[in-house]
């Protein structure tokens, strides 16, 4: 896979974080799936690496949190008895999501459950360097993660929607009407008006559409959690420091101020391929 071309490599890329599949790609490059998928787990794992580096001393002003369903290998209800569920299963990525530069500081893939949020919170209280106003939804493991992550040095609501009753099998593959909705301050003093999740659900939209194995309804998803991760990663990766964002003409990154230009797609594999890691790189990613 290491003696593919760049411009090959970045070929892939391109085509898996437009949201192919492993197939799709492997017809459109003509390149065989194994090394398409070798080439994925190893720029993801890279792109993680990047992302934990680069997402540091974040001036961050308020930030949604929210978490999107997805599964490895089977579906919760298709588990036996002998089957690791830590690996296997519902899993769910947890993303954090600054409102102003659309930068997302923080993801985690795991478990809907308090131990996965704690970590979660914690990761992206290391990444801000000031308090910051915190929304999430309701999800009850939220509040005792922030009081672990931030212990009260943070402004934190939460946006609790209610929704209709569910109305027979008509409704089955279409989401429930919201019919009232509620702010609630929890720590600090959060400003009403920016308790909301709305741009963070937005953002779950973003990756069903730019990560095949999210996309519903589909036979597409990760064999192995280390697969599922990795397309994770790259995503972001993608997200934040190459694809140009439309309501902020520029790439979140550049908004944020973590970078001072645009990085193409080239660039970025180059760097978590065979160029990443060299001490010619500057400290601010420039």
């Amino acid at each position: 896979m290491n003696r593919l071309p760049l411009t090959r490599r970045t070929q892939i890329i391109n085509c898996l974080v437009e949201g192919n599949s492993i197939r799709s790609t492997e017809r459109m490059t003509n390149t065989h799936r194994d090394t398409v998928m070798r080439l994925l787990v190893q720029v993801g794992s890279g792109c993680a690496a990047l992302s934990n580096e680069m997402m540091r001393d974040l001036p961050c002003k308020r930030v949604e949190v929210d978490e999107i369903w997805s599964y490895v290998a089977k579906k919760q209800r298709q588990l036996q008895p002998g089957d690791d569920k830590s690996r296997i299963g519902d899993q769910w990525t947890f993303v954090s999501m600054d409102p102003e530069t659309k930068l997302v500081p923080s993801y985690l893939v795991g478990k809907r459950n308090g131990r996965t949020a704690t970590v979660f919170m914690t990761d992206l209280a290391s990444r801000l360097s000031n308090r910051v106003q915190l929304t999430s939804d309701q999800l009850n493991s939220y509040i005792e993660a922030v009081d672990t992550a931030f212990r009260g040095e943070v402004d934190y609501g939460q946006a609790v929607k209610f929704y209709e009753a569910e109305v027979g099998s008509a409704g089955r593959y279409s989401p429930p009407r919201v019919v009232a909705s509620e702010r609630r301050p929890i720590v600090g003093n959060p400003e009403p008006r920016h308790i909301s999740t709305s741009l963070i659900e937005r953002q779950n939209l973003t990756m069903r559409m730019s990560i095949r194995r999210f996309t519903r309804l589909t036979n597409a998803f990760s064999k192995k959690i280390e697969n599922h991760r990795a397309a994770v990663a790259l995503h972001f990766a993608n997200y934040n420091l190459v694809r140009m964002h439309r309501a902020i003409r520029c790439t979140p990154a550049m908004a944020a101020g973590v970078v001072n230009r645009l990085w193409t797609l080239e660039e970025l594999v180059d760097r978590v391929t065979v160029g990443y890691g060299r001490e010619d790189r500057g400290p601010r990613f420039d």
